[in-house]
């Protein structure tokens, strides 16, 4: 149904907003004629879930208040295993560490570092903006490895993500090569 089409969004919207720091990958959502199932693959799911799952159940009840065509709800939570390995688990530590006012290159080179040893092939990370507060936009690049971005076999994770500092906004881009794909694997 259509209206489940923009419903969808705005909560995928609200959960990434409400679970910053816990390092959220995808949500799926899965809408029934009795309600709906949001499963929320995340690096850190402790702090989703909360101290008795108190978390949640408070997460829950803002999604029900808010989005009034849900009659039932249950969100699952996956665990992702190697979280280094996921453009948007380290765009978002990139961002928290930048809004904590931690230079962008350490942090960089800092996130650069966990992906290796993570395993992935390659990698590289683009940061543009006020860096460091310079009257001029810039953007820096730091890669290692190969990320083979005209191959349609490569396995490339790439995410997206703003941090907002005193100023202004920088952009953070993650591209994360983690080998190839061949039909035989997916299968």
């Amino acid at each position: 149904m259509r209206g489940y089409l923009k419903d969808d969004v705005l909560m995928r919207d609200f959960i990434l907003k409400s679970l910053v720091g816990a390092g959220v990958v995808k949500i799926e959502i899965e809408r029934s004629s009795s309600g709906a199932v949001a499963t929320i693959f995340a690096a850190k799911p402790g702090l989703i879930i909360g101290r008795g799952g108190a978390q949640i159940e408070e997460l829950k009840r803002k999604l029900k208040s808010k989005f009034k065509t849900l009659t039932t709800l249950t969100i699952n939570i996956q665990e992702i295993d190697k979280p280094s390995l996921h453009g948007a688990v380290v765009a978002e530590g990139i961002k928290l560490d930048l809004e904590k006012r931690i230079p962008f290159r350490t942090s960089i080179k800092q996130s650069l570092e966990r992906i290796s040893k993570a395993g992935a092939l390659g990698a590289k990370i683009t940061v543009s903006g006020r860096l460091n507060g310079a009257e001029i936009a810039r953007d820096e690049t730091v890669s290692f490895g190969s990320i083979p971005l005209q191959n349609l076999r490569a396995d490339i994770d790439y995410s997206f993500g703003e941090a907002q500092t005193i100023y202004g906004k920088i952009g953070i881009k993650v591209w994360v090569y983690r080998g190839e794909i061949f039909e035989k694997d997916r299968k």
